[in-house]
Protein backbone atom coordinates (compact mmCIF):
# COMPACT_ATOMS: atom_id res chain seq x y z
CA UNK A 1 0.00 0.00 0.00
CA UNK A 2 1.51 3.34 -1.00
CA UNK A 3 1.01 6.53 0.95
CA UNK A 4 2.54 9.96 1.01
CA UNK A 5 6.01 10.37 2.58
CA UNK A 6 5.91 11.11 6.30
CA UNK A 7 7.15 14.55 7.40
CA UNK A 8 10.25 15.06 9.49
CA UNK A 9 10.81 17.92 11.95
CA UNK A 10 13.16 19.96 9.80
CA UNK A 11 14.41 22.14 12.67
CA UNK A 12 14.83 19.52 15.39
CA UNK A 13 18.60 19.74 14.94
CA UNK A 14 18.38 23.14 16.64
CA UNK A 15 17.44 21.46 19.93
CA UNK A 16 20.25 20.50 22.34
CA UNK A 17 21.25 16.87 22.81
CA UNK A 18 19.91 16.84 26.39
CA UNK A 19 16.45 18.04 25.32
CA UNK A 20 13.78 15.75 26.82
CA UNK A 21 11.25 13.89 24.71
CA UNK A 22 8.44 12.07 26.46
CA UNK A 23 4.82 11.00 26.49
CA UNK A 24 2.10 11.92 28.97
CA UNK A 25 -1.02 10.32 30.48
CA UNK A 26 -3.31 10.86 33.47
CA UNK A 27 -4.55 8.40 36.05
CA UNK A 28 -8.32 8.66 35.64
CA UNK A 29 -8.06 8.55 31.86
CA UNK A 30 -6.17 5.25 31.70
CA UNK A 31 -6.14 3.33 34.98
CA UNK A 32 -9.64 1.93 35.40
CA UNK A 33 -10.02 -0.35 38.45
CA UNK A 34 -12.01 2.32 40.34
CA UNK A 35 -12.55 0.24 43.50
CA UNK A 36 -9.38 -1.86 43.49
CA UNK A 37 -7.14 -1.92 46.56
CA UNK A 38 -9.11 0.60 48.57
CA UNK A 39 -9.61 3.39 46.03
CA UNK A 40 -12.69 5.54 46.65
CA UNK A 41 -14.68 7.81 44.35
CA UNK A 42 -13.29 10.96 42.80
CA UNK A 43 -15.45 13.78 41.46
CA UNK A 44 -15.04 12.24 38.01
CA UNK A 45 -16.50 8.91 39.11
CA UNK A 46 -19.52 10.83 40.40
CA UNK A 47 -19.76 13.08 37.35
CA UNK A 48 -19.76 10.11 34.98
CA UNK A 49 -22.91 8.82 36.67
CA UNK A 50 -24.84 12.00 35.85
CA UNK A 51 -27.09 11.32 32.84
CA UNK A 52 -25.88 13.29 29.82
CA UNK A 53 -22.70 14.55 31.48
CA UNK A 54 -20.38 12.45 29.30
CA UNK A 55 -20.87 11.75 25.61
CA UNK A 56 -22.40 8.33 25.03
CA UNK A 57 -22.77 7.73 28.75
CA UNK A 58 -19.14 6.63 28.86
CA UNK A 59 -17.33 6.27 32.18
CA UNK A 60 -13.78 5.82 33.36
CA UNK A 61 -14.58 2.52 35.01
CA UNK A 62 -12.56 0.52 32.48
CA UNK A 63 -10.54 3.31 30.83
CA UNK A 64 -7.47 1.49 29.41
CA UNK A 65 -7.17 -1.03 32.27
CA UNK A 66 -3.70 0.38 32.90
CA UNK A 67 -3.89 -0.49 36.59
CA UNK A 68 -3.68 -4.16 35.63
CA UNK A 69 -1.67 -3.78 32.42
CA UNK A 70 0.93 -1.32 33.63
CA UNK A 71 4.00 -3.48 32.87
CA UNK A 72 2.88 -3.92 29.27
CA UNK A 73 2.29 -0.18 28.90
CA UNK A 74 5.70 0.71 30.32
CA UNK A 75 7.30 -1.67 27.87
CA UNK A 76 5.35 0.03 25.07
CA UNK A 77 6.47 3.52 25.98
CA UNK A 78 10.05 2.45 26.58
CA UNK A 79 10.01 0.90 23.12
CA UNK A 80 9.23 4.32 21.67
CA UNK A 81 12.64 5.53 22.77
CA UNK A 82 11.34 8.37 24.95
CA UNK A 83 13.44 9.38 27.93
CA UNK A 84 10.56 10.66 30.13
CA UNK A 85 7.08 9.49 31.12
CA UNK A 86 4.71 12.03 32.63
CA UNK A 87 1.95 10.29 34.60
CA UNK A 88 -0.41 11.34 37.37
CA UNK A 89 -1.19 9.82 40.73
CA UNK A 90 -4.81 9.15 41.68
CA UNK A 91 -5.51 11.07 44.88
CA UNK A 92 -8.38 8.80 46.04
CA UNK A 93 -6.25 5.72 45.34
CA UNK A 94 -3.43 6.99 47.55
CA UNK A 95 -5.52 8.78 50.20
CA UNK A 96 -9.11 7.50 50.11
CA UNK A 97 -11.51 10.24 51.10
CA UNK A 98 -8.82 12.90 50.84
CA UNK A 99 -7.85 12.85 54.52
CA UNK A 100 -5.82 10.73 56.87
CA UNK A 101 -2.94 8.34 56.27
CA UNK A 102 -1.80 6.96 52.95
CA UNK A 103 -3.29 3.79 51.55
CA UNK A 104 -0.28 1.44 51.22
CA UNK A 105 -1.87 -0.66 48.47
CA UNK A 106 -2.51 2.44 46.35
CA UNK A 107 1.03 3.70 46.78
CA UNK A 108 2.38 0.23 45.99
CA UNK A 109 1.06 0.56 42.44
CA UNK A 110 3.01 3.76 41.80
CA UNK A 111 6.02 2.26 43.54
CA UNK A 112 6.00 -0.58 41.01
CA UNK A 113 5.40 1.85 38.15
CA UNK A 114 8.39 4.02 39.08
CA UNK A 115 10.66 1.02 39.53
CA UNK A 116 9.69 -0.44 36.18
CA UNK A 117 10.21 2.91 34.42
CA UNK A 118 13.68 3.27 35.91
CA UNK A 119 14.53 -0.31 35.01
CA UNK A 120 13.60 0.47 31.40
CA UNK A 121 15.69 3.66 31.34
CA UNK A 122 12.75 6.08 31.44
CA UNK A 123 12.63 9.02 33.88
CA UNK A 124 9.36 9.32 35.83
CA UNK A 125 7.73 12.78 35.79
CA UNK A 126 5.00 12.74 38.42
CA UNK A 127 1.87 14.92 38.44
CA UNK A 128 0.09 14.98 41.77
CA UNK A 129 -3.29 16.34 40.63
CA UNK A 130 -4.87 15.70 37.26
CA UNK A 131 -8.47 16.54 38.17
CA UNK A 132 -9.49 13.56 40.36
CA UNK A 133 -10.44 15.30 43.63
CA UNK A 134 -11.73 12.85 46.25
CA UNK A 135 -15.53 13.18 46.32
CA UNK A 136 -15.55 13.70 50.08
CA UNK A 137 -13.50 16.89 49.68
CA UNK A 138 -15.91 18.19 47.05
CA UNK A 139 -18.76 17.45 49.45
CA UNK A 140 -16.93 19.60 52.01
CA UNK A 141 -16.69 22.52 49.56
CA UNK A 142 -14.15 21.48 46.93
CA UNK A 143 -11.56 23.83 45.49
CA UNK A 144 -13.62 26.98 46.20
CA UNK A 145 -13.09 26.11 49.88
CA UNK A 146 -9.72 27.10 51.38
CA UNK A 147 -9.26 23.90 53.35
CA UNK A 148 -8.89 21.90 50.12
CA UNK A 149 -5.56 23.64 49.47
CA UNK A 150 -4.24 22.38 52.80
CA UNK A 151 -5.59 18.88 52.20
CA UNK A 152 -3.78 18.84 48.85
CA UNK A 153 -0.48 19.74 50.51
CA UNK A 154 -0.99 16.92 53.02
CA UNK A 155 -1.57 14.47 50.18
CA UNK A 156 1.47 15.73 48.28
CA UNK A 157 3.75 14.99 51.22
CA UNK A 158 2.36 11.44 51.49
CA UNK A 159 3.31 10.74 47.89
CA UNK A 160 6.67 12.48 48.18
CA UNK A 161 7.54 10.52 51.32
CA UNK A 162 7.13 7.27 49.37
CA UNK A 163 8.47 8.15 45.91
CA UNK A 164 10.76 11.12 46.43
CA UNK A 165 13.83 8.90 46.66
CA UNK A 166 13.42 7.91 42.99
CA UNK A 167 11.30 10.59 41.30
CA UNK A 168 13.12 13.80 40.51
CA UNK A 169 10.47 15.81 38.60
CA UNK A 170 7.29 16.81 40.45
CA UNK A 171 4.29 18.67 39.04
CA UNK A 172 1.70 19.77 41.57
CA UNK A 173 -1.32 20.65 39.41
CA UNK A 174 -2.39 20.02 35.86
CA UNK A 175 -4.28 22.89 34.21
CA UNK A 176 -5.85 24.81 37.12
CA UNK A 177 -7.75 26.91 34.54
CA UNK A 178 -9.66 23.80 33.40
CA UNK A 179 -10.23 22.65 36.97
CA UNK A 180 -11.76 25.98 37.94
CA UNK A 181 -13.51 27.15 34.78
CA UNK A 182 -14.77 23.89 33.28
CA UNK A 183 -15.52 22.35 36.67
CA UNK A 184 -16.98 25.22 38.69
CA UNK A 185 -18.02 27.95 36.22
CA UNK A 186 -19.21 26.16 33.08
CA UNK A 187 -20.24 22.79 34.52
CA UNK A 188 -18.68 20.97 31.55
CA UNK A 189 -16.35 18.93 33.74
CA UNK A 190 -16.54 17.45 37.20
CA UNK A 191 -17.94 18.45 39.62
CA UNK A 192 -20.34 20.09 37.18
CA UNK A 193 -21.04 23.29 39.11
CA UNK A 194 -22.02 26.60 37.49
CA UNK A 195 -20.93 29.34 39.87
CA UNK A 196 -18.50 31.89 38.52
CA UNK A 197 -17.58 33.30 41.91
CA UNK A 198 -16.85 29.81 43.23
CA UNK A 199 -14.68 29.17 40.17
CA UNK A 200 -12.55 32.26 40.81
CA UNK A 201 -12.18 31.28 44.45
CA UNK A 202 -11.08 27.87 43.21
CA UNK A 203 -8.35 29.53 41.11
CA UNK A 204 -6.83 31.11 44.19
CA UNK A 205 -7.02 27.96 46.30
CA UNK A 206 -5.56 25.79 43.56
CA UNK A 207 -2.56 28.12 43.32
CA UNK A 208 -2.31 28.30 47.11
CA UNK A 209 -2.36 24.51 47.36
CA UNK A 210 0.39 24.34 44.75
CA UNK A 211 2.62 26.73 46.67
CA UNK A 212 2.05 25.07 50.02
CA UNK A 213 2.73 21.62 48.56
CA UNK A 214 5.99 22.76 46.98
CA UNK A 215 7.12 24.34 50.24
CA UNK A 216 6.40 21.19 52.20
CA UNK A 217 8.03 18.85 49.70
CA UNK A 218 11.07 21.08 49.33
CA UNK A 219 11.67 20.86 53.08
CA UNK A 220 12.38 17.16 52.55
CA UNK A 221 13.93 17.38 49.09
CA UNK A 222 17.50 17.32 47.88
CA UNK A 223 19.03 19.51 45.18
CA UNK A 224 18.25 16.86 42.58
CA UNK A 225 14.48 17.49 42.81
CA UNK A 226 12.56 19.82 40.48
CA UNK A 227 9.17 21.25 41.41
CA UNK A 228 6.64 23.02 39.23
CA UNK A 229 3.11 23.00 37.89
CA UNK A 230 1.51 22.76 34.48
CA UNK A 231 -0.70 25.47 32.93
CA UNK A 232 -2.80 25.16 29.80
CA UNK A 233 -1.96 28.36 27.94
CA UNK A 234 -4.13 29.33 24.98
CA UNK A 235 -2.86 32.55 23.38
CA UNK A 236 -5.69 34.99 22.66
CA UNK A 237 -5.13 37.07 19.52
CA UNK A 238 -7.47 39.83 18.32
CA UNK A 239 -9.58 38.78 15.35
CA UNK A 240 -8.95 42.21 13.78
CA UNK A 241 -6.96 45.34 14.58
CA UNK A 242 -10.09 47.10 15.83
CA UNK A 243 -9.94 48.54 19.34
CA UNK A 244 -12.84 46.36 20.60
CA UNK A 245 -11.20 43.16 19.36
CA UNK A 246 -7.83 44.16 20.82
CA UNK A 247 -9.49 44.88 24.16
CA UNK A 248 -11.40 41.60 24.07
CA UNK A 249 -8.20 39.64 23.38
CA UNK A 250 -6.41 41.41 26.24
CA UNK A 251 -9.30 40.55 28.55
CA UNK A 252 -9.17 36.88 27.50
CA UNK A 253 -5.40 36.84 27.96
CA UNK A 254 -5.86 38.20 31.47
CA UNK A 255 -8.32 35.53 32.56
CA UNK A 256 -6.64 32.66 30.72
CA UNK A 257 -2.93 33.34 31.11
CA UNK A 258 -1.94 36.29 33.29
CA UNK A 259 -4.30 35.36 36.15
CA UNK A 260 -2.05 32.33 36.70
CA UNK A 261 1.40 33.40 35.57
CA UNK A 262 1.45 36.75 37.37
CA UNK A 263 0.92 35.44 40.92
CA UNK A 264 3.21 32.49 40.29
CA UNK A 265 6.08 34.47 38.79
CA UNK A 266 5.42 38.10 39.83
CA UNK A 267 3.86 37.67 43.28
CA UNK A 268 0.70 39.60 42.31
CA UNK A 269 -2.57 39.14 40.48
CA UNK A 270 -2.88 41.40 37.39
CA UNK A 271 -4.59 44.64 38.40
CA UNK A 272 -6.77 44.88 35.28
CA UNK A 273 -8.12 41.39 35.92
CA UNK A 274 -8.92 41.95 39.60
CA UNK A 275 -10.53 45.30 38.72
CA UNK A 276 -12.70 43.59 36.11
CA UNK A 277 -13.72 40.91 38.58
CA UNK A 278 -14.57 43.56 41.15
CA UNK A 279 -16.99 45.06 38.64
CA UNK A 280 -18.70 41.65 38.62
CA UNK A 281 -18.83 41.67 42.41
CA UNK A 282 -16.09 39.02 42.71
CA UNK A 283 -13.10 39.38 45.02
CA UNK A 284 -10.35 36.78 45.14
CA UNK A 285 -10.11 35.33 48.70
CA UNK A 286 -6.50 36.43 49.27
CA UNK A 287 -5.21 36.44 52.85
CA UNK A 288 -1.98 37.91 54.18
CA UNK A 289 0.96 35.79 53.06
CA UNK A 290 -0.95 33.89 50.37
CA UNK A 291 0.82 35.50 47.44
CA UNK A 292 4.22 34.74 48.93
CA UNK A 293 3.21 31.07 49.17
CA UNK A 294 1.88 31.02 45.61
CA UNK A 295 5.09 32.64 44.34
CA UNK A 296 7.29 29.94 45.88
CA UNK A 297 10.09 29.64 43.27
CA UNK A 298 9.58 27.13 40.47
CA UNK A 299 12.24 24.85 39.04
CA UNK A 300 10.18 24.26 35.90
CA UNK A 301 6.95 25.53 34.33
CA UNK A 302 4.93 22.98 32.40
CA UNK A 303 3.13 24.32 29.34
CA UNK A 304 0.20 22.45 27.81
CA UNK A 305 -0.44 23.83 24.33
CA UNK A 306 -3.08 22.77 21.84
CA UNK A 307 -3.96 25.89 19.83
CA UNK A 308 -4.17 29.67 19.72
CA UNK A 309 -7.50 31.41 19.16
CA UNK A 310 -8.72 34.61 17.54
CA UNK A 311 -10.90 36.70 19.84
CA UNK A 312 -13.69 38.95 18.65
CA UNK A 313 -15.61 41.46 20.72
CA UNK A 314 -18.74 40.39 18.88
CA UNK A 315 -18.93 36.80 20.03
CA UNK A 316 -17.10 33.48 20.46
CA UNK A 317 -13.54 32.86 19.21
CA UNK A 318 -13.20 33.14 15.47
CA UNK A 319 -12.05 30.07 13.53
CA UNK A 320 -10.45 30.56 10.13
CA UNK A 321 -12.85 29.26 7.51
CA UNK A 322 -11.40 26.13 5.95
CA UNK A 323 -8.24 26.30 8.05
CA UNK A 324 -6.58 23.10 9.32
CA UNK A 325 -8.23 21.61 12.39
CA UNK A 326 -8.15 18.47 14.51
CA UNK A 327 -10.99 16.01 14.83
CA UNK A 328 -12.36 18.08 17.70
CA UNK A 329 -12.43 21.17 15.51
CA UNK A 330 -9.47 22.75 17.30
CA UNK A 331 -7.40 24.92 14.95
CA UNK A 332 -3.88 23.70 14.19
CA UNK A 333 -1.60 26.64 15.01
CA UNK A 334 2.01 25.56 15.62
CA UNK A 335 3.35 29.09 15.09
CA UNK A 336 1.39 30.12 18.15
CA UNK A 337 3.48 27.73 20.25
CA UNK A 338 6.67 29.41 19.09
CA UNK A 339 5.31 32.85 19.93
CA UNK A 340 4.04 31.69 23.33
CA UNK A 341 7.37 30.20 24.41
CA UNK A 342 9.28 33.29 23.29
CA UNK A 343 6.79 35.50 25.13
CA UNK A 344 7.14 33.54 28.36
CA UNK A 345 10.91 33.84 28.24
CA UNK A 346 10.90 37.56 27.41
CA UNK A 347 8.06 38.82 29.60
CA UNK A 348 8.41 36.78 32.79
CA UNK A 349 11.19 36.03 35.28
CA UNK A 350 13.42 33.22 34.09
CA UNK A 351 12.08 29.71 34.60
CA UNK A 352 12.82 26.62 32.48
CA UNK A 353 9.91 25.55 30.29
CA UNK A 354 8.75 22.08 29.26
CA UNK A 355 5.89 21.28 26.89
CA UNK A 356 4.11 18.82 29.16
CA UNK A 357 1.25 18.17 26.70
CA UNK A 358 0.84 18.65 22.96
CA UNK A 359 -1.09 16.44 20.59
CA UNK A 360 -4.12 16.12 18.37
CA UNK A 361 -7.28 14.04 18.22
CA UNK A 362 -7.84 12.76 14.71
CA UNK A 363 -10.28 10.23 13.24
CA UNK A 364 -7.72 7.46 12.79
CA UNK A 365 -8.05 5.06 9.89
CA UNK A 366 -9.36 1.61 10.71
CA UNK A 367 -6.93 -1.12 11.67
CA UNK A 368 -5.72 -2.69 8.38
CA UNK A 369 -3.14 -5.48 8.27
CA UNK A 370 -2.28 -4.75 11.90
CA UNK A 371 -1.59 -1.06 11.24
CA UNK A 372 -3.32 2.21 12.06
CA UNK A 373 -2.42 4.96 9.61
CA UNK A 374 -2.52 8.40 11.23
CA UNK A 375 -0.62 10.73 8.94
CA UNK A 376 -2.53 13.74 10.27
CA UNK A 377 -1.17 13.17 13.77
CA UNK A 378 2.36 12.74 12.43
CA UNK A 379 2.11 16.03 10.55
CA UNK A 380 0.76 17.72 13.69
CA UNK A 381 3.61 16.45 15.88
CA UNK A 382 6.30 17.28 13.31
CA UNK A 383 5.01 20.84 12.95
CA UNK A 384 4.89 21.42 16.70
CA UNK A 385 8.33 19.94 17.35
CA UNK A 386 9.59 22.34 14.69
CA UNK A 387 7.76 25.17 16.47
CA UNK A 388 9.49 24.32 19.74
CA UNK A 389 12.86 24.19 17.99
CA UNK A 390 12.20 27.60 16.44
CA UNK A 391 11.35 29.02 19.86
CA UNK A 392 14.56 27.57 21.31
CA UNK A 393 16.54 29.11 18.46
CA UNK A 394 14.91 32.47 19.28
CA UNK A 395 16.02 32.30 22.89
CA UNK A 396 13.19 30.49 24.70
CA UNK A 397 14.45 28.40 27.60
CA UNK A 398 12.50 25.29 26.64
CA UNK A 399 13.91 21.94 27.70
CA UNK A 400 11.40 19.24 26.80
CA UNK A 401 8.41 18.14 24.73
CA UNK A 402 5.89 15.48 25.78
CA UNK A 403 3.30 14.04 23.41
CA UNK A 404 -0.30 13.81 24.57
CA UNK A 405 -0.88 10.93 24.78
CA UNK A 406 0.40 7.37 24.93
CA UNK A 407 -2.94 5.53 24.68
CA UNK A 408 -6.35 6.26 23.22
CA UNK A 409 -8.13 6.93 26.49
CA UNK A 410 -11.15 8.30 28.32
CA UNK A 411 -11.20 11.87 27.05
CA UNK A 412 -13.20 13.42 29.89
CA UNK A 413 -16.64 14.75 28.89
CA UNK A 414 -16.01 13.61 25.30
CA UNK A 415 -15.91 9.97 26.41
CA UNK A 416 -14.04 7.51 24.21
CA UNK A 417 -14.76 9.23 20.90
CA UNK A 418 -11.67 11.42 20.40
CA UNK A 419 -8.43 9.52 19.89
CA UNK A 420 -5.25 11.36 20.91
CA UNK A 421 -3.07 8.29 21.41
CA UNK A 422 0.08 7.03 19.76
CA UNK A 423 -1.30 3.59 20.57
CA UNK A 424 -4.78 2.35 19.70
CA UNK A 425 -6.76 0.51 22.39
CA UNK A 426 -9.49 -1.96 21.46
CA UNK A 427 -12.34 -1.07 23.81
CA UNK A 428 -13.54 -4.67 24.05
CA UNK A 429 -10.28 -6.59 24.43
CA UNK A 430 -7.96 -3.76 25.58
CA UNK A 431 -5.45 -4.93 22.98
CA UNK A 432 -2.81 -2.27 22.30
CA UNK A 433 -1.77 -1.52 18.71
CA UNK A 434 0.96 1.07 18.09
CA UNK A 435 -0.08 3.46 15.33
CA UNK A 436 2.08 4.69 12.49
CA UNK A 437 2.74 7.81 14.62
CA UNK A 438 4.32 5.63 17.32
CA UNK A 439 6.73 4.13 14.82
CA UNK A 440 7.39 7.60 13.39
CA UNK A 441 8.25 8.98 16.83
CA UNK A 442 10.51 6.02 17.55
CA UNK A 443 12.35 6.48 14.25
CA UNK A 444 12.72 10.21 14.88
CA UNK A 445 14.17 9.70 18.36
CA UNK A 446 16.50 6.95 17.14
CA UNK A 447 17.80 9.27 14.42
CA UNK A 448 18.42 12.01 17.03
CA UNK A 449 20.58 9.66 19.05
CA UNK A 450 22.57 8.55 16.02
CA UNK A 451 26.04 10.14 15.93
CA UNK A 452 26.26 12.82 13.26
CA UNK A 453 28.91 12.37 10.59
Amino acid sequence: MSHRPLPRPARAHLLPTDFRFGVATSAFQIEGAPTADGRTDSIWDTFCRVPGAVTGGDTGEAACDHYRRMPEDVDLLAGLGVDTYRFSVSWPRVQPGGRGPANPAGLDFYDRLVDRLLARGVDPWLTLYHWDLPQELEDAGGWPHRDTAHRFADYATLVFDRLGDRVRSWTTLNEPWCVAMYGYADGMHAPGRRDREAALHAVHHLLLGHGEAVRRMREQAGPEHDFGLTLNLTPALPATDSAPDVAAAHHADGLGIRLYLDPLLRNAYPEDVTAGLAEEGITLPVRDGDLDVIATPLDVLGVNYYFSERISAEGPPVREEGGPATGLGWPITPDGLTDLLVRLTREYPAVPLVITENGGAFPDAALVDGQVRDADRIAFLAAHIDAVAEAYDRGADVRGYFVWTLLDNFEWAHGYGPTFGLVSVDRETMTRTPKESARWLSDFLRARRRPQA
